[in-house]
Formats: structure tokens, sequence, C-alpha cells
């Protein structure tokens, strides 16, 4: 009996391996870019672990998440435990449905819309943001991709018009409330970020946007860990891990994640500089971790991840043991 690991970027692949194989747990690849699978048939037995990305499509695996779901589908008719399965799917390749769930938890997100069409774009805009700064991200992205933050109306109908425009994979695009983050000291604006396992909050991790959107923590998508020095204050790290977080929103976050079957995920939220309110805006359940912010706070995720599968395996062949 094995853990499947189902994935389709092999870079993000290697932390866990080394922290599955350090542990000597049996545990099997499955990379989803293609495959056939005869679904009359029962798949393996074990423990399935799904890392599919909603950025698969930007590395020409345009589609490994529908792949994914169709082979989730079949694992659960089957019985297999899959951590996080088809809900946790669902939720990493749409915002717009990711925000949903959350605000029926009572979860606060900025105020969103969702528009289908680049040509209605600039209309929606100047509807419900009108003299606002506002966000516009893909409804399926992934690492930040795609986001961009524009002052006026006027410059994103030229963003929309222009070369560098990049239509979303599904369609559909999100204008968002821009909220601006809180300066602290001689970092940049922050944003927090916490980690669960095993839907249970690990850590978190605060993270300078000084540099803009894409916040991906993982070494692979790492450009250099940034530091931001002002006056004779001491640089902080683009990412730096921090023990807590406010326990009531630790407490909502936790139940969120119970009451969509996500076991694993990266939870990212705000705090107002205005006016101190937290807005959750984004779930990541493809999470990866920043190794050099882990170094220095003594801390390893993938090994907590991998002991995690590893008990999970154990429970599923006690119970196979019990049965026979």
């Amino acid at each position: 009996m094995h853990i499947h690991v189902i994935h389709e970027n092999a870079a993000w692949l290697e932390p866990l391996a080394r922290a599955l194989d350090a542990e000597r747990l049996p545990w099997r690849d499955w990379f989803l870019d293609r495959g056939v699978f005869d679904l009359s048939q029962p798949p393996p037995d074990g423990v399935f672990y799904n890392r599919m990305s909603a950025s698969s499509h930007t590395r020409d695996h345009r589609y490994s998440a529908e792949l994914t779901a169709g082979v989730l589908a079949w694992l659960t008719a089957h019985g297999r435990r899959v951590v996080n399965g088809p809900r946790a799917l669902d939720l990493e390749i749409s915002k717009a449905r990711q925000y949903a769930a959350l605000d029926a938890a009572g979860i606060r997100t900025p105020k969103s819309v969702l528009v289908a069409g680049k040509d209605e774009v600039s209309a929606a805009a100047r509807t419900h943001f009108a003299g606002e700064p506002v966000i516009l991200k893909p409804n399926r992205g992934g690492k930040g991709l795609g986001v961009r933050l524009f002052h006026t109306v006027s410059a994103l109908a030229a963003y929309l018009d222009g070369p560098d425009y990049e239509p979303p994979v599904d369609g559909l695009l999100l204008l968002q409330q821009y909220v601006r983050a809180p300066v602290i000291g001689p970092s940049g604006p922050l944003i927090t970020r916490a980690e669960f396992i095993g839907g249970r909050f690990l850590y978190a991790v605060e993270v300078d946007t000084s540099d803009g959107f894409e916040l991906c923590p993982a070494d692979q998508c790492e450009v250099g860990d940034a530091f931001c020095p002002a006056g004779d204050e001491k640089p902080r790290a683009k990412f730096t891990i921090v023990d807590g977080i406010d326990t009531p929103l630790r407490d909502r976050y936790e139940a969120f994640l119970a009451a969509n079957d996500i076991a694993v995920a990266g939870i990212e939220f705000i705090r107002a500089a205005a006016d101190g309110t937290v807005y959750t805006y984004d779930v990541n359940t493809n999470t990866n971790y920043n190794p050099d912010a882990e170094a220095r706070a003594g801390r390893s995720a993938m090994t907590a991840l991998a002991r995690f599968l590893g008990g999970e395996l154990s429970r599923l062949s006690h119970r196979a043991a019990a049965a026979e």
C-alpha cells in the first residue's frame, strides 16, 4: 500500500519527495498531464494526495485540472482515501466559487465582481468601483499570475486593449476591491499566509508585497530573497514565519477547511491599514513552503506533511488488516 501523489509539476514535488523518503514512506508519483485510466476497474489501494495546481495551464498542462477532476471522481467512487479531494480541486481552480464558500463560512472577502468577456470589464469597473483603485485577476490563476492593480479605469482599459493583456484560461475575470496593507517597520506592505496540515494550523508567513502580487513561496519560483532596508533598521526578509494568528480567525479557517474536505492549504489574508478589517482573498490547496523562511525559523512543513500522510496510510493499513 502506497501514498500516491497527484501533481503536474516535478519541481514542486521535489521537497515533498525528499520528506517522504526521509520518513521512509512508500509512495508513488502520479504525474497527471496525460494518461489512460480504466474507469470500469478499481483504482489501487492507498492514500491519494491531490496537489493539482490552478496554474497548471501555465506549464503547458492545459487539461491537467480537468483530468484530475475525473480521476478524483473515480477514486472517491471507490472509497479511496483522498487528501484534498474533488471539493478542494473545485475551489482551487475557481476564485469565484472559493469566495462563495468563504462567504458562506462567515469569512470576510474583498468585494469582487465576476466578469465574462473582456469587453465587459471596463464598464463593470466604472459601475462597481467608480473612482477607486481596482485589482484585476483571472478566476483561475495561481502564484499571483495575472493579478494587476489599476488606479484608474482608463489605465485598466489601456491594458485590456494592449499587447500585455493575457486572456484567462476559463474566460472569466474578477474585479476586486483593493485593500491597502499596513507598512510595518522596515518591511513593505504585508499580507499573511496561514498554513494548515491535517486541517489544523501549523504556522503563518508574513509576506512583504513590495515587489508585487506573485507570491509563490516555493524556492523554484522565488527570484531572490528580497529585502527592503529603511534607514538604520534591520532589513526584513520577503517571507517571515510567525507562530500564530488571531485565535477566532484560526478557528473559522479550520471550520471552513473541515466543511470543504480540505486537509492541506495555505490561506492568505490582509489586514486593512485604514481600519484593521481582515479580508481573506485566497485559498491555495496546492501549497508550497519557503525554504529560507523555514530555515530561519527551524520549521519544516514538508516534514509535517509527510508525517500526516504517513499517519493516514498507517490508519488505512490497520483498518485493512483488521478487516481480514
